[in-house]
C-alpha cells in the first residue's frame, strides 16, 4: 500500500529545491497554478499573510525552511544567526503561523542544533531538519492512510460512499494528506465509489482545493453545498464521514474547518461514521475541552460579492467549530486508531511510538 500511495502522489503544494521554497498559490487554484520562489523570511511570511498557504501541517514545515532561508541570510551577511531564528518565527507568527505550532518548530530547531556533532556545519542542520520534518509528515500520512483504509475496509468491504469537509489533503501537508489521504488509499484499494465534498465555506477550500485535488488523480468527487451534506448523507449512501482537523483537545473534542460540527451532528442521525484523521501532533493535553479552549474560531469574508451584502447586517463567519469527542467514532493518527476517543484514551495515544 504505502509504495502504491507513493507511486499516485501527483499533488504538492510546495517544493524545496535549489535553496528556494517554491509555493504553489492556493488563491489562483483551480483556475491556474502559479508558483511563488521564495528566497527569504519575508516571502514566505507573505505568502502565509495572503493565503497562498494553507493548512496546519504545510504552515509548518514551510516556515522550517524560512528559518533556513534566514538563517541563511544572516550568515552571508555577518548577522547572528542564532538570535535571528527567534526573530523570524516572531515575524511568521505575525503573519499566521499560530503561536503554538511556531514554539514548537524553534524548539525542534534549537533541540537539532544542541545534538550537532563537532565540525557540522550550523546551516545544513537547520536545512536538514526542515527537510526531516517534511519527510516524517509525509510518512505520518502515509501511515494514517493505511489505518483508515482498513476501518473502511472493515465496515463494509466494497464499494463505499465517502464525505469530506475542507482540504484535508495534499496541498495542506508534506504528503498525501490526512483525510484526503484515505480517500486517496480507498481508491487504489478498489473501495471507493465516489468523495462527496463539501464546499467548505467562508473560503471555498472544499470547492476550489479539494475538488481539484482529487480531481487531479481521477479520483470520483461529487461537490455539494454544505447545507446539502445531511441530505446528500440520506440519498447517496455514504458510509463514511473522514474528516481533518487542527487541534484535539485532552477529552477528545475536535477544532475543525467550520462545518465540521454541523456534520458530525448530521453523520450521527444518519448512521454514517465519522472518522477524524490527524497526526498526533495536533493533539493538546493541556487543553482539557475544545468547548472551554480552542477560543481560535478566526474569521472570513462569506463567500459571496460585496454587491449582494445589505446594509447594516452583521455578518458570523467563522472559519472553525468545535465538534465534541462523543460525535468522533475513530482518531485516526500515526501512532494507532482510536475509537470513541475520551481522555484516558488519548493520554495513553501520546505515550505510544509512532507507528512508522
Amino acid at each position: 500500500m504505502r509504495e502504491r500511495l507513493l507511486a499516485a502522489e501527483q499533488v504538492v503544494g510546495f517544493v524545496w529545491r535549489e535553496g528556494a521554497l517554491h509555493v504553489l498559490d492556493q488563491r489562483r487554484l483551480p483556475g491556474e497554478q502559479v508558483w511563488h520562489a521564495c528566497h527569504t523570511v519575508s516571502a514566505v511570511a507573505t505568502m502565509l499573510a495572503g493565503g497562498a498557504l494553507q493548512g496546519a501541517a504545510a504552515r509548518e514545515i514551510c516556515c522550517g525552511y524560512a528559518l533556513v532561508l534566514g538563517a541563511r541570510q544572516r550568515m552571508t551577511e555577518g548577522g547572528d544567526w542564532r538570535a535571528g531564528l527567534q526573530v523570524d518565527i516572531d515575524a511568521l507568527c505575525a503573519a499566521g503561523l499560530p503561536a503554538a505550532e511556531g514554539a514548537r518548530l524553534l524548539a525542534a530547531m534549537h533541540q537539532r542544533l544542541a545534538l550537532m556533532k563537532p565540525g557540522a556545519q550550523p546551516l545544513a542542520v537547520l536545512e536538514d531538519e526542515a527537510c526531516g520534518a517534511q519527510q516524517r509528515d509525509r510518512e505520518a500520512n502515509l501511515a494514517m492512510a493505511q489505518l483508515g483504509v482498513e476501518l473502511i475496509r472493515g465496515f463494509q468491504g466494497n464499494l463505499q460512499n465517502l464525505l469530506s469537509i475542507g482540504c484535508a489533503g495534499a496541498l495542506a501537508s508534506g504528503g498525501i494528506g490526512t483525510a484526503l489521504g484515505v480517500v486517496r488509499a480507498a481508491q487504489l484499494e478498489g473501495l471507493l465509489e465516489r468523495c462527496y465534498l463539501g464546499e467548505s465555506r467562508p473560503q471555498l477550500q472544499g470547492a476550489r482545493l479539494a475538488a481539484w485535488e482529487l480531481s487531479q488523480e481521477g479520483i470520483a468527487v461529487a461537490l455539494s453545498a454544505d447545507a446539502a451534506l445531511a441530505h446528500v448523507m440520506k440519498v447517496r449512501g455514504v458510509t463514511w464521514a473522514v474528516v481533518g482537523a487542527e487541534r484535539i483537545a485532552a477529552n477528545g473534542d475536535v477544532l475543525g474547518v467550520i462545518g465540521t460540527y454541523q456534520l458530525a451532528v448530521a453523520a450521527m442521525h444518519h448512521g454514517v461514521r465519522l472518522m477524524v484523521v490527524a497526526p498526533s501532533a495536533v493533539i493538546d493535553l493541556a487543553a482539557e475541552s475544545g468547548e472551554e479552549d480552542f477560543h481560535e474560531l478566526g474569521d472570513g469574508p462569506l463567500a459571496y460579492a460585496g454587491t449582494e451584502r445589505v446594509d447594516g447586517v452583521d455578518e458570523v463567519a467563522p472559519q472553525y467549530d468545535v465538534t465534541p469527542a462523543d460525535l468522533v467514532d475513530f482518531l485516526v493518527t500515526e501512532r494507532g486508531v482510536v475509537e470513541r476517543p475520551d481522555a484516558a484514551k488519548l493520554t495513553q495515544l501520546m505515550c505510544r511510538r509512532r507507528l512508522h
